[in-house]
């Protein structure tokens, strides 16, 4: 693979962003350009252009999906990282034993307040935001999509 770099940086994936999108687009102003040329079947060209714009926004917001999917795994193994490295075992009993928010939460601990509030979530069922309501010292995550 080359050296990664301002100019190579960027990732495109070309089925999706080189033909579907583009294909969605281009029918997307031809259905709004007939709408006005074609009045006798205004309707149908409306009905199309909103099937095509949905088509395009379903495209969007699936990607968001995956994104956040995939983030949401990444805050799950930096969990169970972050557990070995505290405690010295492994965290799949715990893991279970835990709501998303409430590992998600945990992030903005620091160490010694990770230990306290864990231990309050597996006792009490705390949520997530009781979690955070209850840091003393806040450790940011500026990363988070």
């Amino acid at each position: 693979m080359k050296e990664q770099n301002y100019r190579n940086h960027r990732k495109f994936y070309p089925p999706h962003h080189f033909i579907y999108l583009p294909i969605l687009i281009v029918l997307e102003i031809f259905g709004i350009y007939k709408i006005t040329d074609d009045p006798g079947n205004q309707l149908t060209w409306i009905l199309f252009s909103i099937v095509i714009f949905l088509l395009f926004y379903l495209a969007f917001m699936t990607r968001q999906h995956y994104a956040l999917g995939l983030q949401n795994r990444m805050v799950i193994l930096e969990f169970k990282q972050r557990y070995f490295e505290i405690f010295n075992k492994r965290s799949d009993e715990i893991v279970d034993q835990l709501k998303f928010d409430q590992i998600a939460a945990l992030r903005f601990t620091y160490d010694d307040e990770f230990k306290e509030l864990l231990e309050k979530a597996l006792q009490e069922n705390i949520s997530g935001d009781e979690i955070k309501r209850s840091i003393k010292r806040w450790r940011a995550d500026l990363l988070r999509i």
